[in-house]
């Protein structure tokens, strides 16, 4: 247990811990997977397209999702089948001449090319750790994340991986927070939770404290310390 302060900090992980990279690399580099080189113009042109209609993981909601893939978005983040099919489909709404590039561009999704880590997340989980401060990952997904944490030294500070797909429930439900805590064997009300949105806010109804960091471009600090110093001050 930490001494004078919390016992665990819990935090989400896209937008908190890391960022999606550039959508035009996504898109180019996909593409590359199938054989065929990209100008910079014509990707550009494809990822904004794409991203629009929702087609790459993380960037954008689209604005309508058309009704045969409406089911599956409901339930992406709840089943790992659902999430591939919904993004392939939505991303295959937009013409691109390059056979296979909506199987592409998801195939990378899970991979460390895909995302890039804030520069103040690992500091910040090292420090957690050093203090006697338990740590897990809490993250509304359809896929795992787990080879990110792995690749980036996260997970040695890591006690538990809690996603959604795999425990049946997404935040802001208490459910998946007290999943959390119980992964931990802390108590809510001595845990806190970090994130960048309304659905991280839900833990304060499981009984956690939380505390919402805006989301950096990609290579920046989102001020991700204030974590540590509110978990050691308690």
């Amino acid at each position: 247990m930490a001494t004078g302060g919390l016992d665990a900090v819990l935090f989400d992980f896209h937008g908190t811990l890391a960022m999606t990279v550039d959508p035009v690399a996504w898109v180019t580099a996909a593409a590359a997977d199938c054989g065929v080189a990209l100008d910079h113009v014509r990707a550009t042109a494809l990822a904004d397209r794409i991203a629009t209609a929702g087609g790459l993981p993380g960037v954008a909601k689209p604005a309508r999702v058309p009704p045969q893939w409406s089911e599956d978005w409901a339930d992406r983040d709840l089943d790992a089948r659902a999430n591939r099919r919904v993004f392939i489909g939505l991303a295959d709404t937009v013409p691109s001449n390059v056979p296979g590039l909506a199987e592409a561009i998801y195939e990378r999704v899970g991979t460390v090319a895909c995302w890039q880590p804030y520069p103040d997340a690992l500091p910040t989980l090292a420090a957690l750790y050093a203090a006697g401060i338990k740590v897990a990952v809490v993250s509304n997904t359809g896929f795992d994340i787990r080879p990110m944490l792995d690749a980036w030294g996260f997970s040695q500070f890591c006690e538990a991986v809690v996603l959604s797909f795999e425990v049946g429930c997404l935040k802001p439900d208490p459910k998946i927070f007290w999943r959390a805590c119980a992964a931990l064997g802390v108590p809510p009300e001595r845990t806190l939770m970090v994130g960048d949105n309304a659905a991280d806010a839900g833990a304060v109804s499981a009984g956690c404290s939380a505390l919402i960091v805006a989301s950096a471009p990609v290579g920046r600090p989102n001020g991700l310390i204030r974590a540590y110093r509110l978990a050691k001050e308690g």
